[in-house]
C-alpha cells in the first residue's frame, strides 16, 4: 500500500498535507476507494499545531467552546486547537476560564459513552466535536446522539476530511473535502462496484489507521 501513497495539499491552507492511498477499502459503513492516512497530522507535533490552527480561523470571537470532544485519536489536535481558540478570543464558560479535551469510549456494543467522573465536562457545557473524517455522516450522527444524552450543547464541528457539509443545522468545518480529492467514493456494502468488479477488500480502516487483510 505505501508505494502508492500520494499526496494532496488543501486549497484553504496549502501549507498543510495529506497522505491518501487509492485502493479498496473496508470502514464501519462503508467500502472506500481511498485511504486518507492521518497519521502524520494527527501525531507529529509540527503538523497537528498547523491544523489546530487552520481550524481555529474558522470561527468567530462570538463562538463559545467549553470542551473539545476528540475522535478518532485527535487529542493532539484538540490540544493545540484549545489553545489557538484561546488564544483568538474565543471564550469559554468554564470557571476556570479554560477548555476541556476529552474523549469518549465505546462499550461492548459499539456505544459511544463517557464515564462519571467526565459528566461535569459535558453537561450544559458548549461542545466543538473534532473529527478525523467525516464520510457518510453516521457516526456524525453518531456523536451527536450521544452528546445530547449526556445534556452537552453543540456549538461546532471540526473535520480534518469531510464530505459533509453540514449536520443538524450545525455547519462542518473542514480543511480537506471532495474538491481536494474529487474521485473519492464511497458506497455501501451492498452496493460497492469495486466488490462486483471482484477486487478483493485490502484493509479495514478506521480514524485509528488501518490493518490489511
Amino acid at each position: 500500500m505505501e508505494n502508492r501513497v500520494k499526496k494532496i495539499m488543501s486549497k484553504q491552507f496549502p501549507d498543510i498535507g495529506l497522505r491518501v492511498i487509492p485502493g479498496h477499502f473496508m470502514t464501519s459503513h462503508s467500502h472506500i476507494n481511498y485511504y486518507i492516512d492521518m497519521t502524520i497530522v494527527k501525531m507529529r507535533q509540527s503538523e497537528a499545531k498547523a491544523v489546530a490552527k487552520a481550524l481555529a480561523s474558522k470561527y468567530s470571537t462570538n463562538t463559545i467552546v467549553d470542551t473539545i470532544i476528540c475522535m478518532d485519536g485527535c487529542e493532539v489536535i484538540g490540544a493545540y486547537l484549545a489553545d489557538e481558540l484561546s488564544s483568538v478570543g474565543i471564550m469559554s464558560m468554564n470557571a476556570h476560564k479554560t477548555i476541556y479535551i476529552v474523549s469518549p469510549e465505546y462499550n461492548s456494543t459499539g456505544q459511544l459513552i463517557f464515564r462519571q467522573n467526565l459528566l461535569p465536562m459535558l453537561e450544559n457545557k458548549n461542545i466543538l466535536l473534532l473529527m478525523a473524517t467525516t464520510t457518510t455522516g453516521k457516526t456524525l450522527s453518531r456523536c451527536l446522539e450521544c452528546i445530547d444524552y449526556y445534556k452537552g450543547n453543540i456549538t461546532a464541528i471540526s473535520s480534518i476530511f469531510s464530505v459533509v457539509n453540514k449536520v443538524a443545522n450545525i455547519t462542518v468545518n473542514y480543511l480537506f473535502s471532495m474538491s481536494d480529492l474529487p474521485d473519492y467514493k464511497h458506497y455501501s456494502h451492498r452496493d460497492c462496484p469495486i466488490c462486483k468488479e471482484g477486487i478483493p477488500i485490502e484493509a479495514i480502516v478506521n480514524g485509528f489507521g488501518y490493518a490489511t487483510l
